[in-house]
């Protein structure tokens, strides 16, 4: 078991259900120094920008020039964690010295299983929103990408807390939950 951190909070939900939203209101509300958020997707959209000489920053933003090359993207990745399943995991975890990772992406079993065998503990959070909501946020149904494992892989994937993000007070009232069950595993 690696040191640190003291709790790995690992996040999965569909596109667009919000959970780098969630990830950044939780981190915000704990105390400064003690959370880093990590996604699972950056050292991937690294690896994939710079084999097929895209531009990084537009990949990890929200915009259609990553939707151009989701698809694509999404099989090479598949490829590499056919590979190697905790390759981008490993990446994306390396360094990280504080008492609370929160990551932000969750996206296969192999994701599950990498934190849950390298660190002792682990809390699991699934991000529901109702597809009307995530359609308001832009989501339109995309054969090959919300059909895929980057998609459905974890739909059966049984996590220890669920936060519905329909709406602010749900939101909030899910997120002091999790703020509390957070606070059991931090040491002072």
């Amino acid at each position: 078991m690696m040191a640190t951190p003291q709790l790995v909070v690992v996040f999965c939900g569909k596109r667009k259900s919000g959970k780098d939203y969630c990830t950044e209101l939780l981190c915000k509300e704990l105390p400064k120094g003690e959370c880093e958020i990590i996604r699972l997707s950056k050292p991937l959209k690294t690896q994939y920008a710079q084999e097929h000489g895209l531009n990084l920053e537009e990949l990890m933003g929200a915009s259609s020039y990553k939707e151009k090359y989701r698809e694509d993207m999404i099989s090479w990745g598949e490829a590499q964690r056919n590979k190697d399943p905790g390759y981008f995991a490993r990446l994306a975890t390396s360094g990280v010295k504080v008492p609370i990772m929160i990551v932000s992406d969750a996206r296969r079993p192999s994701d599950m299983t990498y934190f849950q065998t390298n660190f002792e503990n682990v809390l699991t959070v699934r991000v529901t929103a109702s597809q009307q909501t995530r359609k308001k946020r832009g989501w339109i149904f995309t054969h090959n990408v919300d059909d895929a494992d980057s998609e459905c892989a974890l739909d059966e994937f049984e996590c220890d807390i669920s936060i519905e993000n329909d709406s602010d007070s749900t939101l909030r009232e899910h997120l002091d939950k999790l703020h509390m069950t957070i606070s059991k595993y931090i040491k002072s």
